[in-house]
């Protein structure tokens, strides 16, 4: 199941067996079930993670008790709450499995011991930061410059074997529209 994370790093970097053993040795792989949460709003409890199995919503609850859900985070992809992991906040999000899933994760302690270890890693997290700020910076044009119905239809697109393991409910808050809206969309495409 590791391999997954070790093809994923080796699509940036080259590995030898040794520097793997290192990184596994620094990593913990949790098994999540349906509707566990791998973090919760407001706590110390910050990891960035790799998906080998399954699907997340990162989301944020806001005073009313309403989800804004940012991400969904679908198997052999990277997520992180950045400001949490790397300044030691208190989470800003919410990251529940949606399905059941298998995470392998690490905590700033031990990234950093890895980044000493295998220095060659450094490369690795900075092309990892890059594509995350990509990804945010594609998000917020997204609900600035698109139509409800050009997201929905972008994220078919982009996750067609997914989009059904979503309900309406999570991806009515993710494209910012109501259950109805969302329904009335799915209708007319």
């Amino acid at each position: 199941m590791y391999n997954l994370l070790r093809k994923s790093i080796e699509r940036k970097i080259p590995l030898t067996d040794q520097e793997w053993d290192i990184i596994v040795s620094k990593t913990q792989l949790i098994k999540l079930k349906k509707n566990q949460f791998l973090q919760i709003q407001n706590s110390y409890n910050s990891y960035q993670g790799f998906i080998l199995k399954g699907l997340f919503k990162t989301y944020a609850l806001n005073e009313n008790g309403t989800e804004s859900v940012i991400f969904f985070s679908f198997e052999n992809e990277w997520m992180c709450d950045l400001q949490s992991f790397y300044h030691q906040k208190p989470t800003t999000y919410n990251v529940k499995a949606i399905e059941d899933s298998e995470i392998v994760v690490i905590n700033k302690e031990e990234k950093a011991q890895l980044f000493a270890k295998v220095p060659k890693l450094f490369q690795f997290h900075v092309l990892m930061i890059e594509s995350a700020n990509v990804a945010i910076q594609e998000r917020l044009l997204d609900v600035l410059n698109k139509t409800s119905k050009q997201r929905y239809l972008d994220f078919k697109e982009r996750y067609p074997h997914k989009v059904q393991k979503i309900n309406n409910k999570n991806l009515s808050s993710y494209l910012g529209v109501s259950h109805e809206f969302l329904s009335k969309i799915k209708k007319r495409c």
